[in-house]
């Protein structure tokens, strides 16, 4: 009777046993699969290092240009000359007689030149208006034709005091139109002097005189 009561006490104890050790396997074998289903899903991630720009240096070889000379000219054809053909020289007469009597074909010699007139500006003695100006002035027409336009102004001639006290080369350096300049010319061309005198001797001077053109209001 005990032996029948213990059998199963016996076998629950061996099944228990076994059930245990079955659990366990399991429970390892399902932590070995998540392991591994998370090994295989999470790839390792690869770390990104940051690329350093590489330069690149070429070494550049200066070139020297190579001046090339030009071809040579190319050879002259030669031309082929006839032998028939005779050059005759220029025969030049020796015996010709030469007359040095004879008047010779020159050509003409070359006009003189004009030599400048000298004449001094400042002289020790400066030459002088016979009779002032208040008669050169009175000698002096007014214009009808500047009268009309109311001209009024002053008119500078410039000329030479010759050596005889006479004018030469008078020309008008200021004028003022209307017909003025012609006759404050023409007064100082009739003027007479007393010539300039340098040393002790007379000589040409350059003077200049003005006219007045002024109208009686």
């Amino acid at each position: 009777m005990r032996n029948e009561r213990k059998s199963p006490e016996v076998n629950l104890r061996k099944s228990y046993t076994i059930i245990l050790e079955v659990g366990t396997i399991f429970a390892l074998l399902f932590m070995i699969a998540v392991v591994k289903i998370n090994i295989e899903a999470e790839p390792p991630k690869e770390i990104a290092l940051d690329e350093q720009e590489v330069v690149e240096m070429e070494e550049v070889i200066q070139t020297k240009q190579v001046e090339t000379p030009p071809p040579p000219p190319r050879p002259p054809v030669p031309v082929e000359v006839p032998n028939d053909e005779i050059i005759e020289d220029e025969m030049i007469d020796m015996d010709a007689e030469l007359d040095m009597d004879a008047p010779m074909d020159l050509p003409p010699p070359p006009p003189d030149e004009e030599e400048e007139e000298e004449f001094f500006v400042v002289v020790e003695q400066m030459p002088e208006l016979k009779g002032g100006m208040a008669k050169l002035q009175g000698s002096v027409k007014y214009p009808e034709m500047a009268r009309r336009a109311g001209i009024e102004g002053r008119v500078t001639v410039q000329f030479i005091v010759n050596e005889q006290g006479n004018v030469e080369n008078a020309q008008v350096v200021r004028g003022i139109g209307g017909g003025c300049d012609e006759e404050a010319l023409k007064a100082v061309q009739k003027a007479e002097f007393s010539p300039g005198m340098q040393r002790g001797r007379p000589v040409r001077v350059q003077y200049a005189l003005s006219i007045n053109f002024r109208l009686d209001n």
